[in-house]
């Protein structure tokens, strides 16, 4: 019967999938030493959401920074931004600009504080937020009363929003920036590194990150005080007290000595896991480079060095007589290689549709036809062969 043969069939790429190893988009890549900082800590007894990791991590990283940054390790990327919009002043009622095209921790924390998100389209260069309708959304919110409060601009992927441009318009407005730097650590701008351009940072060490803490993240900020606040806030707002007494509702975000450990031992490695992010962009480019219809996005200029935490292409199946990126995702699926679609844009997201938007649609088209690649600093030449042989496949 039809349907029998066609159960079967299931059932034998199901086989087939599963005796191939699954390639990743982005695993966790250990660099070794990880453990000797996860052992002292055992050691001396520092199992707590403080202790010498912590410290020593943030040291790393300002000193990685540079820029004078200031930076609180936390225990997400997510918390790092919630602590940001309250250091920015925040409130319920406020409105806040926010790149559209994002993953959904770049919004969340707005409505976490009863703030209501305004959304803007990307530009083709970067693929984040556009200088042109972000001013656009200020001089409207502006005339309908209500001045935004902080704009939250996102270096997609690794790549470097248009950091002048958007910063001359916050400056005309006078209105802060929080840097979602999240998929940038490793990237940077005319040089200067990114996670430093706005007037509140921050960073991820999510476990598909460019180096890892397991889970974590961090604020940066330009000030001692600020730093000292943002610690105060992820501390439960204790105040100066021989008991416990809070005058602030405080929040449980403080990064543990454990994960800071590995984090540690990670930024030993960051530097290597970048280059080794910008060579499968390459391997990418070279793969892609003979197939029409197919677009591997890149820096648009040199003043503009990206981690390349993730390579990502768009498709035009015009161009490629009906190939599309989900004939793509699944022909990768079918051989247990992970791909992902772009992400799909915030104000066309069922929980924040009917918030406002601004823009000509150009993350909504790049949602459409755009791919995530495995891109991860581990992968192998066999994991390279079989990503070829799929494409090859595909496009032969």
């Amino acid at each position: 019967m039809p349907w029998l043969l066609e159960t079967q069939v299931k059932q034998l790429n199901l086989i087939v999938k599963m005796n191939k190893l699954k390639i990743w988009l982005s695993s966790p890549h250990m660099g070794g030493n990880e453990q000797n900082y996860i052992n002292q800590a055992f050691q001396e007894n520092w199992v707590a959401p403080l202790g010498p990791n912590v410290n020593g991590l943030e040291q790393d990283l300002e000193q990685y920074l540079g820029n004078q940054s200031h930076l609180s390790a936390l225990s997400s990327g997510t918390a790092a931004i919630h602590l940001g919009l309250i250091l920015l002043n925040v409130n319920p009622g406020d409105e806040v600009l926010c790149q559209s095209f994002t993953f959904s921790a770049s919004a969340n924390p707005i409505r976490y504080l009863g703030a209501t998100p305004v959304f803007i389209d990307s530009e083709e260069q970067t693929w984040n937020i556009c200088p042109v309708s972000l001013e656009q959304a200020i001089q409207d919110r502006i005339q309908k009363g209500k001045k935004p409060k902080a704009i939250i601009a996102v270096h997609l992927y690794g790549m470097p929003y248009q950091v002048d441009k958007v910063r001359n318009i916050a400056d005309k407005y006078d209105i802060p920036i929080l840097e979602d730097s999240a998929e940038a650590l490793g990237s940077s701008f005319k040089g200067q590194k990114c996670g430093t351009f706005g007037d509140i940072g921050v960073l991820s060490f999510n476990g598909n990150k460019i180096i890892t803490t397991s889970g974590g993240g961090a604020i940066v900020t330009n000030s001692k005080s600020q730093k000292e606040k943002a610690i105060f806030y992820a501390t439960q707002a204790r105040d100066l007290a021989p008991h416990y007494q809070h005058s602030e509702i405080g929040y449980n975000y403080r990064m543990s000595n454990i994960c800071a450990g590995i984090g540690r031992g990670q930024m030993e490695v960051l530097d290597k896991h970048v280059l080794l992010r910008r060579k499968m962009h390459d391997f990418y480019e070279m793969v892609f480079k003979e197939i029409p219809g197919v677009t591997v996005f890149k820096a648009p200029t040199a003043d503009y060095y990206s981690n390349y935490w993730l390579t990502s292409i768009v498709i035009d199946p015009i161009i490629t007589n009906g190939i599309t990126r989900e004939t793509l995702r699944l022909a990768f699926e079918a051989e247990n290689i992970e791909s992902r679609p772009l992400w799909k844009p915030m104000h066309l997201q069922p929980v924040f549709e009917k918030h406002p938007y601004y823009g000509n649609k150009i993350a909504e088209t790049l949602f459409e036809n755009g791919l995530c690649l495995p891109s991860g600093s581990n992968l192998t030449d066999d994991d390279r062969d079989r990503i070829v042989s799929v494409v090859k496949t595909i496009f032969n």
